[in-house]
């Protein structure tokens, strides 16, 4: 992701944090999974905030 502008690091966020909380609402991933998934994306967001920065 640290290859995207902050708009589509921020789309591409936006998008999987509401298909992983989708997922868990239908049944299909419990909490601890869907909190393992979330924090991925934060920490992919933050990565592509740093590499902004630090451009």
């Amino acid at each position: 992701m640290s290859d995207e502008t902050i708009e589509a690091a921020v789309e591409h966020f936006l998008d999987e944090t509401e298909s992983s909380l989708d997922s868990y609402e239908q049944g299909y991933a419990d909490a601890d999974a869907t909190l393992t998934v979330l924090r991925t994306h934060i920490d992919e967001l933050a990565a592509a905030v740093d590499d902004e920065r630090s451009e």
